[in-house]
């Protein structure tokens, strides 16, 4: 686990490309585990589908203020210490998590891209107004047009937003360390990002299970909140 810190050490510019598994310690679940969103029976591929959104508004919006939304999950010391080394100018946060913790932690927000999106901006789809997530959780309609309202995540059979991935290939070709964090590191194109590195750069791993690396990269197999109380800030 002390490996991780003397990367993060000696790194002058680093980028963290972090999962589902960086937030399970602040109390949400992951989707790809035994008992996650994703386990036996359950179907989140068109539950979170832009083809569910326009068919069925009403499944779509049961399924996501019932199971995505945990308002009052708070940063672990993952977010925390990710936070503390971006506003040092050192680190960028890549994400695929939709629950805006990087940024609740502290983390300067224009260093933090949120690939697929974030479940706490609600937009109305009708006049494309902006709308707080609480009027959301409420009711599906737009109080003020009458509009369905949306989060701002990346459905399945929708694009990632192209400033994001903009941003993200000139962290990585400018990076030295990439350290991936809490990720099955499986989702597409999320997981194709690592072939737009610095071919110089340095690859660690933290995760529960092991993932597929370029060679050369190192695992680090275990617990990540165990793996960050080590690093030091």
């Amino acid at each position: 686990m002390t490996e991780l810190n003397d990367l993060i050490q000696a790194a002058h510019k680093i980028v963290f490309l972090t999962g589902a598994g960086v937030s399970t310690a602040s109390g949400i679940p992951d989707y790809r585990s035994k008992n996650g969103l994703y386990s036996a029976g359950k179907q989140p591929e068109y539950l979170l589908s832009h083809t569910c959104l326009v068919r069925e508004p009403d499944v779509f919006y049961q399924y996501v203020t019932n199971n995505l939304y945990y308002p009052d999950a708070q940063p672990n010391v993952i977010h925390q210490k990710m936070a503390a080394l971006v506003n040092q100018g050192k680190a960028t946060i890549i994400t695929q998590n939709i629950d805006g913790l990087h940024v609740k932690a502290g983390a300067q927000e224009s260093k933090v891209v949120e690939f697929h999106g974030n479940l706490y901006h609600v937009y109305c789809q009708k006049c494309h107004q902006n709308v707080p997530y609480q009027e959301y959780l409420k009711d599906l309609h737009h109080q003020g047009c009458g509009g369905e309202l949306r989060c701002d995540v990346v459905l399945y059979e929708e694009g990632i937003d192209q400033n994001n991935v903009e941003q993200s290939i000139q962290a990585l070709q400018n990076a030295d360390l990439i350290v991936i964090v809490g990720t099955s590191f499986v989702v597409y194109p999320f997981a194709g990002l690592i072939q737009y590195r610095n071919p110089k750069a340095k690859i660690v791993a933290v995760n529960r299970e092991p993932i597929s690396l370029p060679a050369g990269s190192l695992m680090i197999q275990g617990d990540a909140v165990q793996a960050f109380e080590q690093v030091d800030i």
